[in-house]
């Protein structure tokens, strides 16, 4: 009678130790799938900015003498951007490369952009001022899905790193994701001239 009032108790503290370590788990995985999902969406704005670039660039070469150097840069930007391929979050170095990848052709179509500013009969033009109005609305969007995308990632690490959760993590092989950081030198203003 002892023993099995002993084996029952066993069995019942297995089974309280077993399902008390489900919590932390599921909320690990539900936590990793959000940042999954806010990473597909960072990934999906950034596609749209580079599917709008062929269009800018083929309006921009119509017009006469344009800067081809200022051209080839962004179409090179573009095509390092579109090597960049990830199963699921990339980790930190892989992060590091896309980030500076993003930010080759963020500041390529920067550059783009001021060059325009000398072609007053380009700027005229309604398809550029289309593309123009769509870019910035992507680049907003690209601000908006990223500080949500750290957002989540702030939520996973927190959560990941905390006592006992993290036993579970380590355990079960959950690993620290990144953040996006600003691009250097983002925090000095811009200079203005006139």
């Amino acid at each position: 009678m002892r023993a099995s009032r002993l084996t029952s108790l066993a069995v019942l503290l297995i089974a309280a130790g077993t399902l008390s370590g489900c919590g932390p788990y599921n909320q690990l995985v539900a936590l990793q799938e959000g940042v999954d999902g806010a990473w597909s969406q960072v990934e999906n704005v950034y596609q749209r900015r580079a599917d709008l670039i062929p269009n800018l660039v083929a309006t921009v070469k119509g017009a006469a003498d344009f800067e081809q150097e200022t051209l080839t840069q962004v179409v090179e930007a573009r095509a390092k951007v579109g090597q960049m391929q990830f199963e699921g979050v990339p980790d930190a170095e892989q992060f590091a490369e896309f980030q500076a990848a993003q930010d080759g052709l963020s500041s390529a179509l920067s550059r783009l952009l001021v060059v325009v500013e000398r072609y007053p009969e380009l700027r005229a033009t309604q398809a550029f001022r289309d593309l123009q109005v769509q870019l910035e609305g992507t680049e907003n969007r690209i601000s908006i899905e990223r500080r949500r995308f750290n957002e989540t990632v702030q939520a996973y690490n927190t959560y990941r790193r905390q006592f006992p959760n993290n036993l579970y993590a380590k355990a079960f092989d959950f690993g620290d994701k990144p953040y996006f950081e600003s691009t250097p030198g983002a925090e000095e203003p811009p200079t203005v001239e006139f």
